[in-house]
């Protein structure tokens, strides 16, 4: 169906093409490329991400914004761009389309800022590392309110299938867990039961649906979104056996990160990064290896997915 896209809104010719010739067609984030990783690992990533979708017969698109404009697909001197240094990229989320278009900023998109600009190009499947959630209180103060990603109410209200390796390790899982399940988000384990910690292949929380093959995760969201249901579909991939990290080595790591967070009295958006950094830094940059291959991993099968949709 032809959708009416938003003035600000470039598809790629690659993208166009596809849609055009009903060919599958995966969604990318792009906050991995400015904020994820330095230069040129960072590019490296992305170059292979989107040579994996390929690989399975599908077409990537990689969103980003450029100049003001919403890249729907991006060519290799994007890319490039985005993965400069010192360029003053900005992390892109839901709320912060109308002001970046506005002022013509350029940045990389969160889950949040994907998924929204992903649905408005009528793209249905989406790959990404780990999504947001609700993270631990690291407030002194007992009744400090949690901060919620807004990640969270965009897979409440984004009717898309999300391809992730579970919630970043950083967070509160079951918190996390609890809102999803609340705004009725089906969260399903691929090939498993377990909900995925990230850099490990169990958290030790149940999902509340399972899929073992690609076309069984297509099924899935067919009949949830025909009865009229607005979420999307949560696909937890485990990380692939080989990079993936002892359970009690990442928890070990995020419960250090957390206490130093708590004395050094760390605050709002520097949270993640600092919790991050810590726990690549506490893992001696095993958790680096582990994010590296359960990116590639999920973007290899949402391609999969997206041939059934």
């Amino acid at each position: 169906m032809a959708r009416k896209l938003p003035p600000s809104f470039q598809l790629s010719p690659e993208v166009e093409r596809a849609q055009a010739q009903k060919q599958p067609v995966v969604a990318l984030e792009s906050t991995v490329i400015t904020h994820g990783l330095p230069y040129p690992s960072n590019l490296t990533l992305a170059e292979d991400m989107e040579n994996e979708v390929r690989g399975q017969g599908a077409v990537p698109a990689t969103i980003a914004l450029l100049d003001g404009a919403v890249c729907v697909g991006l060519n290799p001197a994007q890319l490039l761009q985005l993965s400069q240094p010192g360029r003053g990229m900005r992390k892109i989320s839901t709320r912060d389309y109308g002001a970046a278009i506005a002022s013509g900023a350029s940045g990389g998109t969160t889950v949040a800022g994907t998924m929204l600009a992903a649905y408005l190009a009528g793209i249905r499947v989406f790959a990404t590392g780990g999504i947001g959630g609700v993270h631990h209180n690291i407030s002194r103060r007992r009744q400090a309110s949690y901060d919620i990603s807004a990640d969270l109410p965009a897979l409440a209200h984004i009717p898309m299938i999300v391809v992730c390796a579970g919630a970043k390790a950083i967070l509160n899982l079951p918190a996390t867990l609890e809102y999803l399940e609340t705004w009725g988000v089906p969260v399903v384990g691929y090939q498993s039961d377990d909900f995925p910690a990230f850099f490990s292949r169990s958290s030790g929380l149940k999902t509340n649906a399972r899929a073992d093959s690609p076309e069984e995760v297509a099924r899935l969201a067919k009949a949830h979104w025909s009865l009229g249901l607005q979420s999307a579909i949560l696909v937890a991939a485990p990380p692939p056996e080989e990079v993936a990290l002892p359970t009690e080595l990442v928890n070990a790591a995020v419960r250090q990160a957390l206490r130093e967070a708590r004395e050094r009295r760390i605050r709002g958006p520097e949270v993640t990064p600092y919790l991050l950094e810590r726990v690549r830094r506490l893992t001696r940059d095993q958790s680096l290896r582990a994010n590296l291959g359960l990116l590639l991993n999920n973007a290899r099968l949402a391609a999969q997915i997206a041939q059934y949709i």
